[in-house]
Parts: C-alpha cells; sequence; structure tokens
C-alpha cells in the first residue's frame, strides 16, 4: 500500500513540494484520485488538476462535476491551500462521512491548486516578487531605465515599506502610537514629515528630488482574460492582447468546455473574506430572476457555513464608483457556461482585528466595506490592526521600523505590514482553521447539482418476438438539469438524451433510436410555502417506452445521458 502523504495546513508549499504532494496523493487514492496536467505555465510548469470521484461508481465525466481552482494572482498563495484541504478533506472522509461518501460516489470534482505555478513561485522564493499575476512581460518587454523597483533590498526574505524624511511628504507619525504612519491634514504645518515607498531599490543614481516608482513590466492580470466582456489595453490594463492569449487561461478554458458536465464553479482568492458572484460589469438588473433568487440562496448558505458575506460584484466590490471590471472568470462560467460560479475571497484581517462596521456578514447590500477603506477609514482601524497584530500576529504582521543604510537613499528606515503573510493570506498558523469552511461549503454545493437516477424499469412481452422496454426516469437532485436559466437562454446544456442499442437480428418496431427529451425540473424553483394552491407536476421525471422485435433472449442496450446530471446505462434481457 502506498504511504498516504500527510498534507501540512500550517505551511505554504512552494511548487516542487506541491507537485510531489499531488502525485503522492494520486498514488495513495488511485481509487479516488486521478492527477493529470491541464497544460504548461509561461514558463513551462505543469499546470497540475486533480479530479476526485469514487471510480468504483462511475467514470467522473459521466457524473456532474464542480471546477474549483485557486492562486491564478501570485501572491494569492492560501488559494492553492483552500483546494489542497478540500481535496484531503474529500478523500480522508470518504467511506465514514455520509455527505462526502455520497457526493463523491455520484458526483465529481475537478481542482487545480495553483493555476499560475509561475508566479506563486516568485512569490514565495527567498527573493520574493510580488507580481500581479502572470510573470511574461506585457504590455512591453523591456526594463525601466529610472525610478524605483520593488525588490528585497536588505534580503530579509519580506517586501516591507521605507520611510523617507520629507518637509513636504504627506506622512506624519501617529502620536497614539509611533508605529503607525497616518496622513497629514491642511493645518499640519510644521513637524516631522515622511514619504513612504515600497522597498526597493532605485534603477540610476538618485538626484535626491525627483522620484518615480515602477509597476513591473509584468503587467497582465490573468484574471481579466477569460472571454466574457473582454476589453483591450486601453480600456482595461493587464488583460492581454485578446482572449485566453494566456496559456493558464487558454488551459483552464479548454479543459472547461470540453467538460459539459461543470454544474458549479469556484475560484480561490485573497482578501477580504468575501463570497463574490456576478456579474462584475452589469447590474442584478440584468439576471433571469430565478438565477439572482437562486445565487442569494447559495449564497445564505455559504455565509452561514464560512462567516463570509455574500456579494455582488458591480453593486459592492468595485474598485473605482466609475469603473467596471471585465474578462473575469467567474462571469465567463456564469454568463457563457451557465454554471453558478464565485469568487472566493480568503481572509479578512479587518474583522480579525474586530472593525466590524461594513466587514461583518450583518452588513447589507450598499454598506459593505472592502473597497472604500483603502480610500478613507478612521484612525482608530489602524489602531485596532496594530493591537491585533501584537496579539494574534506574533510579531510577524506588522514590523517595528528599523535604521536601514540603502544604496540610493542613504539613511532610511524599514518597517510596516508584511502584505504577504498578515493582510494578503493568513499567518500559518491560521491557516487550517481559515480555509477549512469553505470546504464544506463546496461540498454543500455538490449536493445541490442535477442528478439523473432510474426510478422504474418493466420488460413485458408482447408476443412471441415482440417486446416492450419501459423506463422512467428523473433529476433527483436539486437544481434543473440546465442548471441556470441563463444556461437555458445560451443553450449551454443539451436535452436529455435516449438512446437504444439493437444487436443484430432485432428490430424497433416503436420508439427512437435516439431521442432528445427536453430538460428535467428539480427543486430549487419551489415555492416556500404551500398555502398558496401549491402544484408539483412531474415535470422532474421522463418515460422512454421501445417496442423490440427480436429473439427471447436478446440483449439490448440502453443509455439516457445528460451532460450536467449524468448518464445512466442498462442492459436488458428480452424475455
Amino acid at each position: 500500500m502506498p504511504t498516504i502523504p500527510k498534507i501540512r495546513f500550517d505551511k505554504y508549499y512552494r511548487y516542487e513540494e506541491l507537485t510531489t504532494l499531488l502525485k503522492e496523493l494520486a498514488q495513495a487514492h488511485p481509487d479516488l484520485i486521478e492527477l493529470s496536467s491541464l497544460g504548461k505555465s509561461f514558463e513551462g510548469r505543469d499546470i497540475w488538476q486533480v479530479t476526485v470521484t469514487a471510480k468504483s461508481t462511475g467514470a467522473a465525466s459521466e457524473k456532474p462535476a464542480l471546477w474549483v481552482d485557486g492562486n491564478i494572482h501570485a501572491t494569492e498563495v492560501s488559494a492553492s491551500a483552500a483546494c489542497l484541504h478540500l481535496i484531503h478533506t474529500l478523500v480522508s472522509r470518504y467511506g465514514t462521512d455520509p455527505k462526502v461518501t455520497t457526493v463523491l460516489d455520484s458526483r465529481a470534482f475537478y481542482v487545480a491548486p495553483r493555476i499560475n505555478p509561475d508566479g506563486a513561485e516568485a512569490a514565495l522564493s527567498e527573493r520574493p516578487k510580488y507580481l500581479r499575476s502572470s510573470v511574461r512581460p506585457h504590455p512591453y518587454d523591456e526594463d525601466p531605465v529610472e525610478g524605483l523597483i520593488r525588490e528585497d533590498v536588505d534580503g530579509d526574505g519580506k517586501m516591507l515599506s521605507m520611510r523617507i524624511p520629507d518637509p513636504n511628504g504627506p506622512w506624519k507619525v501617529s502620536p497614539e502610537d509611533p508605529r503607525l504612519m497616518i496622513r497629514r491634514h491642511p493645518e499640519d504645518l510644521e513637524g516631522e514629515f515622511y514619504r513612504v515607498l515600497p522597498e526597493g531599490r532605485m534603477v540610476e543614481e538618485w538626484d535626491g528630488i525627483t522620484l518615480k516608482v515602477n509597476a513591473y513590466k509584468e503587467g497582465l492580470d490573468l484574471n481579466r482574460n477569460f472571454p466574457a466582456s473582454w476589453r483591450t489595453e486601453d480600456e482595461q490594463k493587464g488583460a492581454g492582447p485578446y482572449p485566453t492569449s494566456e496559456p493558464e487561461v487558454r488551459a483552464m478554458v479548454s479543459f472547461i468546455t470540453s467538460h459539459t458536465n461543470i454544474c458549479h464553479a469556484v475560484t480561490f482568492h485573497t482578501y477580504s473574506g468575501v463570497l463574490l458572484r456576478p456579474f462584475s460589469a452589469q447590474s442584478d438588473d440584468n439576471f433571469p430572476a430565478e438565477d439572482l433568487w437562486t445565487y442569494r440562496y447559495i449564497g445564505d448558505r455559504g455565509t452561514e457555513m464560512t462567516g463570509y458575506p455574500h456579494l455582488s460584484v458591480y453593486h459592492d466590490f468595485r474598485y473605482h464608483p466609475k469603473q467596471v471590471i471585465t474578462g473575469v472568470f467567474d462571469d465567463w462560467m456564469y454568463d457563457h457556461q451557465g454554471v453558478f460560479s464565485w469568487t472566493v475571497e480568503i481572509w479578512s484581517p479587518h474583522r480579525r482585528a474586530g472593525i466590524t462596521k461594513g466587514f461583518d456578514k450583518e452588513t447589507r447590500s450598499g454598506a459593505f466595506n472592502f473597497i472604500d477603506w483603502w480610500r478613507d477609514h478612521p484612525v482608530e482601524d489602524d489602531l485596532k490592526l496594530l493591537r491585533w497584530s501584537d496579539e494574534a500576529l506574533r510579531g510577524e504582521g506588522y514590523y517595528e521600523w528599523r535604521p536601514f543604510h540603502h544604496p540610493d537613499f542613504g539613511n532610511v528606515e524599514l518597517g510596516g505590514w508584511d502584505l504577504m503573510f498578515g493582510i494578503r493570506n493568513p499567518p500559518s498558523w491560521l491557516l487550517e482553521e481559515e480555509i477549512a469552511p469553505l470546504s464544506e461549503w463546496v461540498i454543500w454545493q455538490a449536493l445541490t447539482t442535477p442528478r439523473l437516477e432510474l426510478l422504474q424499469e418493466e420488460i413485458s412481452s408482447l408476443g412471441e418476438r415482440c417486446f416492450k422496454l419501459r423506463i422512467v426516469a428523473a433529476n433527483t437532485g436539486w437544481l434543473p438539469t440546465y442548471v441556470t436559466k441563463r444556461a437555458h437562454q445560451r443553450k449551454a446544456a443539451r436535452d436529455l438524451v435516449a438512446e437504444i442499442e439493437l444487436p443484430e437480428g432485432a428490430r424497433l418496431v416503436s420508439g427512437k433510436r435516439r431521442e432528445e427529451l427536453g430538460q428535467l425540473e428539480g427543486k430549487a424553483y419551489k415555492d416556500s410555502t404551500c398555502i398558496n394552491y401549491q402544484a408539483d407536476p412531474t415535470d422532474d421525471r421522463v418515460k422512454v417506452e421501445f417496442v423490440v422485435e427480436a429473439s427471447p433472449g436478446t440483449t439490448v442496450e440502453v443509455r439516457l445521458r445528460h451532460p450536467r446530471a449524468g448518464v445512466l446505462k442498462r442492459s436488458y434481457v428480452l424475455k
């Protein structure tokens, strides 16, 4: 028996460690796991994809499925950990947990823990580089000739901040805590003021007067490169030269469009501690009403299970009130593929610090503060974050300012927040606590998918060589077989197909060799009360009948298949 690997959820794995771990998991659970590569990243690393299902109950491709991914953005490494946790939860509880056993017997999970292995490797290296996403230069492949480049100048493995005294600087030291830099106000005419810069070095010798901070030349954002409402560079920076131009995104799109059994999608990001749903560039008024109601139902359950509020990107998570984002994964999955899709932003340092106004699950739409907080907030919030760092982050969240002789600026101070572990990702010892509830919500979503099941089967003789075969099947899942009304509009999910295969010498007298039978409803769109003359038609089931002329003892094969509800295959002996 292969040794079952121990997955640590108090560390962040680099690429080689992650690869080894995934291979060991596949070897240890050959009955549940299939490991493959979606394709190669820009730098040639495999983008690993894990299929999890009980192989003994059928192929993954013949079951309803969920897509889950993480770490499309370079520094969002807790997203990879969330994917690993889901895989571990599924395989470790199969056979002992009835819910997990049910979903793996009847559904499949396609999990890609690290969509962007190149960017994550840069972020986790000994001398880290905190890119937004891909390592490919964009829109130009040229190094800056002037200005400040972000870099770990003291070699301690962290990217902090630098503060430099400047009489016209926009920052001053807080009188309540000397570590805290606060904004300079119009009445602040005298005192010591500072410029605060990202840790880095100058490309050319500094003249002591003018200074600009360069963006990384790797300017791509892979989560702007998906086909839905994609826009060019002049309209949206980082979207790439054309939709799916980037190998990581192209690999995802190719896999997903060729796996029509996917009913839900969850993409893990960081941070804010929220469950985001489409649309990013359209009002909720553009939803089919039933899809919006269902999104809210799934989101309510997610909030209940994780503590993360659920919200619309367009209404509650825009970076600027006059701007929208497009070309994002969850919009593409819902609008083009017609599946319920979510972007989960892991981790809220603000809520952890006790900043609840505009951040907690009781906040109503229009009052969320995840974005506006960065533009304006009370100093007391910063002090809460500092106190929380002192108490909960073991001194590894906020670093006190310390003198450093900078090769370009001379005497400066280094310090401030560790944005990588503390703000953007949980510190390692809080990681498992943060991501564990997310696995439960994803597994719950699996229980909502449509599911094709056999209800009745009957063979009757109509004479010496004539037999009638009747089959009744139903969608026993919660969602309809088409999953979303958007999919119905887009014709993204084919109708249920019934097929019969006859051996030589047999003849179909009545019925069709292949017939499309429409879609089957589920339980999702029922009212919450049956007071108001509730009626439940049998639109969740279908009856198929064949009359076959054949010799007694002849075997015929019947298959019912729906791309999102699964496949039923049966052999019948006519007698």
